[in-house]
């Protein structure tokens, strides 16, 4: 299941500049040259792996950004469900500026991501490009397969990059390091709107389908790590429901559902979806596969810190040097935590009277403070040996930052993205192994409960969406179809996953984000720090001080601190091209409100 690597060295020199191992590979096999060695069908094999190793360090892990999970950053911080937070205000910034729209053209995720999707297109433009006309002119099973693969990969990062940036540069074609690509509806040879381009990267997938292996059956883990028919079905799918074709949408994401080739794990295994024991399940369409190694170097060009998400299981994990003892150690295998991300009390009340608290997919999700203090394992036996009351009373845990709290955070804790020591290896537990999901059956279903209540066509719509209430565990199971119904359910489904901020912009659901940095929540423990005069809006978590250990107070030091704040009209609907970008290429043209020059 898990892939050998072997660098594609035809002409990707830029991307993998050491190629010693691979070149000893080849010598081994007996080839006498690189080159001929690609002019076979196992080196296409081999350039196709080195288009998903370029996938996996650009764009789903940290790749060459000193910055810790730009993919999850870009599309998750935005978002009306969480909150960019940290040890302090100031603290996490570059993730902070996103979640309250105070960020510019400069802005650190942005500069780093937009790029990575470019390098990671340029990969699959390689093996399509070398492998076209197949080999010697000859177009085997092995070459139509690895250039419809690299299709595939290619329009899902076009999708996203339209859905990030709207009009994109479309680069189906290698050009040279001095050509300067157009907005795609600038373009003078091939205009396309916005709504072209995802139709483009639906009917590549559409084109390429035919191509691709078929995932064997649910058990089959390779069917997971690679581009399939039911990837490709699902990607056109998603790229017609963001164009607003919603037949066709309905038609490809039908494919998925009719092919018996994914199913969602059941309730009491929900969790392992987001942890090393999930990998390549049977709820998978497509995961970027995470090659461990121990023996592989961490730091070293092409090493495994490049390859992962690096330091997430620091950044989301909970602000451990701000509790008395941190409640999570032992889950989490000894790693540290840095605070980097809050719940919203409101989607944290919304999600718990939808699910009710003993879902399995609210319990996998979040956790409320009191669960995670007096119920988490310490590893110390004075403390796990105390009664609930005894716990309630002591000074031995809880939180005892007095000038923070947590900061960003309600009376429920993330628990969704929290690593277990199983997710983490062993330099430094800052690495996670488990592979990064790009689609999984549960948004395959909810698409399609959309696409059949945007067409106004029930059709199994009802049943994709009851489905995944069902295996949530929820209190609430939609009685009929409606957008309403799927938006609130895909909410709750998907969260942190990359989905909430583009469907909330196409959904047009902004009213939160508008008050983005206006009152943000710190938790405070009344054993450590009662509340003061000075504080705003204290919220205890049981109503009153008499019943509540917990209390949340307001903040606003960006607003305090000057900073315009807030979701913008007309702006903030799509992100700005990295100011390198369009200061680099001229023909690049800035998307509305973003005219600023980046900060210093």
């Amino acid at each position: 299941m898990k892939k050998i690597y072997i660098p594609f060295l035809l002409a990707i020199a830029a991307i993998f500049p050491s190629c010693d191992e691979s070149r000893l590979d080849i010598d081994q096999k007996g080839v006498t040259s690189i080159e001929s060695f690609y002019a076979t069908e196992e080196g296409a094999e081999s350039a196709m792996v080195a288009a998903y190793d370029s996938f996996c360090a650009n764009v789903t892990s940290r790749g060459s950004a000193f910055i810790y999970s730009p993919f999850r950053a870009l599309f998750n911080n935005c978002a009306d469900d969480m909150y960019a937070a940290g040890s302090n205000f100031g603290d996490n910034d570059y993730m902070a500026a996103l979640d309250e729209f105070r960020y510019d053209s400069g802005c650190e995720v942005v500069g780093n991501m937009y790029p990575a999707f470019y390098k990671a297109i340029y990969s699959c433009n390689l093996v399509i490009e070398y492998f076209k006309d197949g080999v010697d002119g000859n177009k085997t099973e092995t070459t139509k397969r690895v250039v419809a693969e690299a299709r595939v990969l290619r329009a899902w990062l076009h999708m996203m990059l339209a859905i990030g940036w709207g009009t994109p540069p479309l680069v189906d074609h290698l050009i040279s390091g001095d050509v300067m690509p157009y907005n795609c509806d600038k373009d003078p040879d091939n205009p396309m709107t916005h709504e072209q381009l995802l139709e483009w990267c639906a009917k590549e997938c559409e084109e390429a389908a035919g191509d691709l292996r078929v995932r064997a059956s649910t058990s089959d883990k390779d069917g997971a790590v690679v581009v399939t028919k039911g990837f490709a079905d699902a990607v056109a799918g998603k790229a017609y429901l963001f164009a607003g074709n919603y037949a066709k949408a309905k038609e490809n994401l039908k494919k998925v559902i009719d092919s018996g080739k994914y199913a969602l794990v059941p309730g009491s295994r929900f969790w392992e979806n987001f942890h090393v024991e999930g990998d390549c399940n049977e709820e998978k369409v497509f995961e970027s596969n995470f090659e461990y190694n121990a023996a592989m170097p961490s730091w070293a060009p092409g090493g495994y810190m490049y390859k992962t998400t690096w330091m997430e299981a620091n950044i989301w994990s909970w602000r451990a040097d701000h509790f008395v003892l941190a409640p999570h150690t032992i889950y989490c295998g000894g790693a540290d935590g840095w605070g980097g991300l809050g719940v919203p009390k409101a989607f944290a009340d919304e999600f718990l009277e939808n699910d009710g608290a003993d879902s399995y997919r609210f319990k996998t999700t979040l956790i409320n403070i009191e669960d995670a203090v007096y119920g988490m394992e310490y590893g110390m036996e004075d403390i796990d040996k105390m009664t609930l009351d005894q716990k309630k009373a002591s000074d031995a845990i809880g939180i005892k930052d007095v000038e923070w709290g947590l900061y960003g955070q309600s009376f429920y804790l993330p628990f969704k993205q929290l690593v277990r020591g199983t997710d983490c290896d062993a330099w430094g537990n800052n690495h996670r192994l488990n592979n990064f999901i790009v689609m999984r059956y549960a948004e395959v279903l909810l698409m399609y409960a959309e696409a059949c209540a945007q067409a106004g066509d029930d059709g199994s719509g009802l049943k994709a969406l009851q489905d995944v209430q069902r295996r949530a565990g929820a209190k609430h199971i939609s009685s009929s179809l409606s957008l309403a119904e799927v938006q609130k359910e895909k909410k709750f489904e998907m969260w942190l996953e990359g989905c909430r901020w583009p469907d909330m912009v196409r959904w047009g659901q902004l009213d939160v984000a508008k008050n983005a940095g206006q009152d943000v929540p710190m938790l405070f423990d009344k054993l450590f720090r009662a509340p003061k005069s000075t504080d705003e809006k204290v919220i205890w978590q049981h109503g009153s001080e008499s019943n509540s250990r917990f209390y949340t107070v307001s903040s606003h030091v960006a607003k305090d601190k000057g900073y315009k704040i807030g979701f913008q009209t007309g702006k903030h609907e799509l992100f700005p091209y990295p100011y390198t970008a369009i200061t680099t290429n001229t023909n690049l043209v800035q998307n509305p409100g973003w005219d600023e020059v980046a900060a210093e």
